[in-house]
């Protein structure tokens, strides 16, 4: 059977992706049930599933596949010569070359990572048609070597667009300097893995780190966007609001909507305002004609926010 699978990125993970490359290699020690009515492969008791540079582990996994189109149907998977194998099998072994795999479903202490990126969860839902992933569970995380994100509710990574989106009290943290935002929704774009950075040094085309590309380069947020009540920190400062963007690069956040700076016991209100994370100083803006309302209290009048 052809076994092929993953991507997730996201918010930042851009390199967690099955939905391209070679086969998908999977073992297990408990063995392989083969369903072919549901025509479904699953792998029991520290399953893997591996893709390249790519790896899945979770206490159950379950392969989902078809027909290829074009191909014909003669053959079928061989259960009986993997099934129950408690050693490992490789799933891969009986390739008849007429089927793929589609969807991809991880059961238990799911964790997915690459040599960059990794991410975690209870359950995940890799769907190869859309290059979609879905992570849900407790303890959600995904993390880059610049990032990691949160949520409570559930983690996306849509591959084609580059998104990343977390529900629920989501976050990401920039994990060299502490730099967060939260919010109810946060959705992170990445740049293209073949936006090299012009000051890195070029490498030669024939070189294994060249034929790695896409699975051996951690993606790089670019954007994030938030939703519902958004909150910034900053050294000396939170700042509350509907609405947010945040640009990694330039360390600028902008939130809008009822928004609320506090420092201490100081307090500004207005609609918008404009956060330098880097030096941590906010500025309240506001539309014309309208008023900045604030508190401020005497005795901490050199710690006002401006």
């Amino acid at each position: 059977m052809g076994v092929g699978l993953f991507n997730l990125s996201p918010v930042l993970a851009q390199n967690i992706d099955l939905s391209h490359g070679g086969q998908i290699t999977v073992t297990a020690l408990g063995g392989f049930d083969w369903d072919q009515n549901n025509k479904s492969v699953t792998a029991y008791d520290q399953a893997k599933a591996v893709r390249g540079n790519v790896t899945v582990t979770a206490d159950r996994l379950v392969a989902l596949y078809r027909k290829k189109a074009g191909s014909d149907d003669n053959t079928q998977p061989k259960p009986e010569e993997n099934a129950g194998q408690k050693n490992g099998g490789d799933i891969t072994k009986n390739d008849s070359g007429s089927n793929e795999i589609y969807r991809l479903n991880a059961y238990g202490h799911v964790h997915i990572y690459t040599n960059t990126d990794q991410a975690w969860g209870d359950k995940a839902v890799y769907d190869i048609d859309q290059a979609t992933l879905v992570l849900t569970g407790k303890n959600l995380k995904l993390t880059t070597p610049q990032n990691l994100m949160t949520a409570k509710d559930a983690m996306e990574y849509h591959s084609q667009t580059r998104m990343s989106v977390g529900r629920g009290d989501a976050s990401v943290t920039n994990l060299k300097d502490g730099r967060r935002i939260t919010a109810d929704v946060l959705v992170g774009y990445s740049k293209p893995t073949d936006e090299k950075d012009p000051k890195a040094k070029s490498t030669p085309a024939n070189t294994p780190a060249n034929n790695n590309d896409d699975m051996t380069r951690s993606s790089k947020l670019e954007k994030v966007n938030a939703f519902g009540n958004v909150v910034v920190r900053t050294q000396t400062e939170t700042v509350r609001g509907d609405r947010g963007v945040y640009v990694p690069d330039t360390g600028i956040a902008r939130v809008v909507g009822n928004v609320h700076i506090t420092r201490g016991a100081n307090q500004l209100n207005g609609n918008g305002a404009i956060i330098n994370m880097k030096t941590g100083i906010a500025h309240m803006t506001e539309s014309p004609g309208r008023r900045v309302q604030g508190l401020v209290v005497p005795n901490e009048s050199n710690n006002q926010p401006k």
